[in-house]
């Protein structure tokens, strides 16, 4: 299949509602403003967790989609959206996965997302796409840490922010001090050196501008900890995300991480039957695994913050989840990765 995902049964993925109060603010603009840019689109199969993005599940509506390697830009498209326009019609799909081969522009997408556009028996179509800015969040962000994790070495992956990711810090001591962590090409945020036991205060900021602060981060490898906060909003519906129950458990089992050259999967590509969706059987990879490259990441630099984030105290009944106020923005990036 054209993606690879972990296929290990038995080790149970937990959700835990982490009890976070969050501020969040606007602290930067993307100045990147363009057109549609034009394309073509395949399939390869039913949305799955799992892929080159090690989401540990897809969207409710399984609209996803894979992206070439200029696009996929390392993981810096992961967990965002695509606005996509084909024959029949217009959907929103979220990147989550890696086409070796497909050039700039040709989206690889699920089969749900590709019947949305045309017919399967089209095997590809014709499309046009842009970035979609700050599009609807239907949950809060969510982490998990890596199999593997400890206080001498941490993997962790973000979920449920909408836009791509700019930067993830994480504070051992309460806001005073953050550590940069680094982008994997497998979307998870490495500290090499470790940071400590935790719990952890986590900084997110998307390529906006919008940053959260989250608390309570722990290192429970394996574990999806959700929380109410998001980047921006309202969420879709309205009102705050309600706590979240218990996950049923996964079958993407974790790996033990281990060395490794972090390199692309070669892959090699079936030609579409009349109308078929492609198939790739791709040798296992760092990216598409999940299994962590040690070698390719820093442990990022710590550096002071004068001011510290401003969270309110859990405890604190006045308090509430807050959103950045609406600020310029793009309405379009140019790329599924602005570089902002």
């Amino acid at each position: 299949m054209r993606r690879s995902h972990l296929a290990l049964v038995g080790v149970a993925m937990l959700a835990v509602v982490v009890g976070v109060v969050t501020v969040v603010r606007t602290v930067g603009a993307c100045a990147a403003v363009a057109a549609d840019r034009t394309g073509r689109a395949t399939y390869y199969g039913n949305a799955a967790p799992g892929g080159a993005c090690s989401f540990p599940t897809p969207p409710a509506d399984h609209l996803t989609t894979a992206a070439g390697p200029a696009d996929y830009a390392q993981a810096a498209a992961c967990g965002g959206y695509l606005q996509v326009t084909g024959r029949r019609s217009t959907i929103v799909v979220k990147v989550d996965n890696l086409c070796p081969e497909c050039e700039p522009g040709h989206l690889d997408l699920s089969t749900e997302a590709f019947a949305r556009l045309d017919a399967l028996g089209a095997g590809v179509t014709p499309i046009s796409f842009h970035q979609v800015v700050d599009p609807p969040l239907t949950a809060g962000l969510s982490f998990r840490v890596k199999e593997g994790s400890s206080q001498w070495w941490l993997a962790l992956l973000v979920d449920g922010h909408g836009n791509p990711l700019r930067s993830v810090e994480v504070s051992a001591d309460g806001g005073r001090s953050w550590k940069s962590l680094t982008r994997t090409d497998y979307n998870y945020w490495l500290a090499a050196g470790g940071a400590g036991p935790g719990p952890f205060r986590v900084r997110v900021t998307d390529l906006p501008g919008h940053s959260a602060v989250v608390d309570g981060i722990a290192i429970r490898p394996g574990t999806v900890q959700t929380t109410s906060v998001h980047l921006y909003g309202p969420l879709s519906g309205g009102g705050a995300v309600p706590p979240a129950s218990t996950r049923t458990p996964s079958t993407r089992a974790p790996s033990t991480p281990a060395p490794s050259t972090g390199t692309a999967s070669s892959g090699t590509v079936a030609k579409p039957a009349a109308g078929g969706a492609t198939t790739r059987a791709s040798s296992p990879s760092s990216r598409t695994t999940g299994t962590a490259v040690r070698a390719s990441g820093s442990a990022g630099s710590t550096t002071p913050d004068p001011a510290g984030p401003a969270v309110a105290s859990a405890a604190d009944p006045a308090a509430t989840t807050m959103t950045s106020s609406p600020g310029p923005r793009a309405e379009a990036l140019n790329v599924i990765t602005a570089r902002c």
